[in-house]
Parts: C-alpha cells; sequence; structure tokens
C-alpha cells in the first residue's frame, strides 16, 4: 500500500513548486530516457517555462527559496544558456521584494570586438551565487566557477530548480553520490533546490488526482534503483 503523506511533513514551497511544475507541463511522466540512459519515469525540462506568466512565477519560487535560505550573496551569475533567462529573472524578482543585486552570465565564445570577453552584464565581484534548473554532471557548476575566480570573486553556492537526488553516471557506470552530493563535497558549494525528488513523491503521496498517484510507483522504483540518501 503506498503511503498517504502528511502536509505537516511537506516542504509546503517545494510542494507549490511541483504542483506548479506539473500543471504548467514542464514536469511530465512517462518513459523518458536520461543522458546516463536509464529510463525515468519523470522528465523536467526548464526550458518549456516558455512565456511570460510562467517565467515570472518560476522567478518568485527561486527568490522566495534564495530568502528562506539566509544565504550571503552579492550577486547573481547565469550559466549560458538556460542560466541567462533565470538570473535575470530572479534578480527581477528579488528586486521586487526589496533585495535589488546585480547580475551577469556569461557567453559560450569570447566576443573580440565592442566590450569584448565571455562575461556580460555587472562587474563580477564580492559572493557570486550561480543560478541554473539542474545539476547533471557539475560541468556547468565547474566552468562558473573558474570564470568567477579569474574575475576576482568568490562563488558562494548553486541554486538550481529541482535537485533530482539520483546517482551520478560516469563512463556509463553509477557512482555512489549525486552530482549535487559532489558539488557540494569536492567543490565547496552550498546548493539550493526549489524541490527535490523526495519532494515530488510527497507532492504523488498525497494525491486525490488518480491519475497523478498512478505514477507513484514507478517514481518509488526509480529513486529505490538510482536514489541517493539526502
Amino acid at each position: 500500500m503506498n503511503e498517504r503523506i502528511s502536509p505537516s511533513r511537506q516542504d509546503v514551497l517545494a510542494q507549490d513548486f511541483v504542483a506548479f511544475a506539473v500543471q504548467a507541463g514542464v514536469l511530465r511522466f512517462g518513459e523518458f530516457r536520461t543522458k546516463a540512459g536509464r529510463l525515468s519515469p519523470y522528465f523536467f525540462n526548464a526550458g518549456l517555462f516558455d512565456d511570460g506568466a510562467k517565467l515570472g512565477r518560476l522567478a518568485e519560487f527561486y527568490a522566495r527559496r534564495l530568502i528562506e535560505s539566509g544565504l550571503e550573496f552579492d550577486m547573481l551569475f547565469g550559466p549560458a544558456y538556460k542560466g541567462i533567462t533565470l538570473a535575470a529573472a530572479v534578480a527581477i524578482e528579488l528586486a521586487r521584494l526589496g533585495r535589488n543585486v546585480p547580475y551577469a552570465y556569461n557567453r559560450k565564445e569570447a566576443k573580440d570586438h565592442g566590450e569584448g570577453g565571455t562575461l556580460v552584464g555587472a562587474p563580477v565581484r564580492g559572493r557570486v551565487l550561480i543560478i541554473d534548473d539542474v545539476i547533471s554532471a557539475g560541468t556547468s557548476v565547474r566552468e562558473s566557477i573558474g570564470m568567477i575566480r579569474a574575475a576576482g570573486a568568490t562563488p558562494c553556492g548553486v541554486a538550481i530548480a529541482l535537485d533530482r537526488q539520483e546517482k551520478a553516471s560516469e563512463n556509463g557506470t553509477d557512482t555512489d553520490r549525486s552530482a549535487v552530493q559532489h558539488v557540494r563535497a569536492e567543490l565547496g558549494m552550498e546548493v539550493i533546490a526549489i524541490a527535490t525528488l523526495a519532494d515530488l513523491l510527497a507532492f504523488l503521496g498525497a494525491q486525490s488526482d488518480a491519475q497523478l498517484a498512478s505514477f507513484l510507483p514507478a517514481v518509488q522504483a526509480y529513486r529505490t534503483r538510482y536514489g541517493v540518501g539526502e
């Protein structure tokens, strides 16, 4: 029998975010092949936050989670490409909430005219928070850390929308840690997620919608096979 999750055990912000992602069609259920070659029962595609209303609501979730976390930062950095839009949107929402911070982002290729270089936006200085959608292998985070340090600033953390809480895969072999855990342990970065796979399971376990509730066993089985401890 599937356990029904008590609302008192839930992270309300995370539950609201999962419900929003499902309603927006960004979080989908079925059978999806991941980059690691796994057959996942769910798929999260942040690229589908593709209009002003959805992007604005997403930025609200990021901003609320960041304020709630208490993490201290001086500016935002958005790695190309998805991180660019996310950092700009989150900066706007933080300003709306009374916390006005600058933001910057990188180009994939250096510009050899005009202002030149690979960094665009505010000068990269102080404590810099990286904004991205997910952490798959940590490559984008490592590249961002390198650019931030090269500019003389200090990377202080990473904010993402969803932590899949699953084992990373290297050369086709599962590791003992997730990509998020690797970033925390090896790169020394705090990682703040709006929601996690555990929150998704809580959402499905509390569903009165039979169709959504029907996906719970498959997601539970996936976490049993590929999941990591929190």
